[in-house]
């Protein structure tokens, strides 16, 4: 059987019952495994980790929106973490005897049917961008939702499918496909944002820094320390390793220590092989090593 993995992010982690119960009700779909469910309250934001073919995850994302929209408004949800909508965004990502090419015509598919069905607009991006200008998350979801009704109103942000203009409470949702991605957080033992928002300039592919990163710097208010909050869309390209490396050596400019590191949703086994080939200085280093692995064999 085919296996896809989809990661929808949805704009609330306060309120867990919520997730839930959402979560519940996708356990429910036949032929779907929710794989992993995790909340951040300070970013009010919720990451699920699903698998499954294509047929249930058709019936599944369109279920989570139309669940979402009755628990979130967006018009009182407040989070450090940019949001475009109640489900901000729905990537698919090739597994297992499933292409980039089925996840486009998936997402493609799955987008008209939130769009027409659910009246949420969407947009869609990546490999399923309907033009390069949409290819990137951050362009699409710059101006979140309260600059969504200025945003859309203009002829070159129409959405792919659905309305076009914003849902009152959901806002709009992002839909594509691509391949898989380490959601990577390093904390800060400090708490000055200016110093989390020069390291992050410092790292991310846009400003100069490291090719395959994306990152912003935010407060971690409840703890009084700041984070640089990361997406690494090609670990093979540019390792873990190499990121963690790069933050504390910038973070040492300003007499700041990294106090911890954590990951968000889950993470391919080859990305942690990596860190720990690099820092144990493995020479010559196989995953045929990996006792897991030969059994699998």
């Amino acid at each position: 059987m085919a296996i896809i993995e989809c990661v929808p992010n949805i704009s609330e982690g306060i309120r867990t019952d919520v997730v839930a119960r959402i979560a519940d009700q996708l356990r429910a779909v036949p032929g779907l495994r929710v794989l992993d469910v995790q909340s951040d309250a300070t970013h009010n934001r919720s990451v699920l980790t699903l698998a499954g073919d294509a047929a249930s995850l058709r019936e599944a994302v369109p279920l989570l929106v139309a669940r979402t929209m009755e628990a979130v408004d967006l018009r009182t949800h407040q989070g450090e973490h940019p949001r475009l909508g109640a489900v901000d965004v729905v990537p698919f990502i090739p597994i297992a005897d499933a292409t980039m090419a089925d996840c486009v015509t998936l997402a493609r598919a799955v987008g008209r049917d939130v769009g027409e069905r659910l009246g949420v607009p969407v947009y869609l991006y990546e490999e399923a961008a309907s033009s390069q200008a949409r290819r990137n998350l951050e362009d699409i979801r710059r101006g979140e939702f309260e600059g969504l009704v200025e945003k859309m109103a203009r002829p070159e942000w129409a959405p792919d499918f659905g309305p076009g203009a914003p849902h009152p409470t959901a806002g709009a949702t992002v839909i594509g496909a691509r391949m898989p991605l380490i959601a990577y957080n390093i904390n800060l033992a400090t708490d000055r944002l200016d110093v989390a928002k020069k390291i992050a300039t410092a790292v991310r592919m846009s400003s100069g820094g490291l090719r395959f990163v994306k990152a912003m710097g935010l407060p971690l208010d409840d703890r009084q320390i700041v984070q640089v909050s990361m997406n690494l869309t090609n670990y093979e390209k540019t390792p873990i390793f190499r990121v963690f490396e790069l933050v504390k050596r910038e973070a040492a400019r300003y007499g700041v220590a990294v106090l911890e590191s954590e990951i968000v949703g889950l993470i391919p086994q080859a990305a942690l092989l990596q860190a720990a080939e690099y820092y144990l200085q493995i020479e010559g280093f196989s995953q045929s090593q990996v006792l897991e692995n030969k059994l699998r064999e």
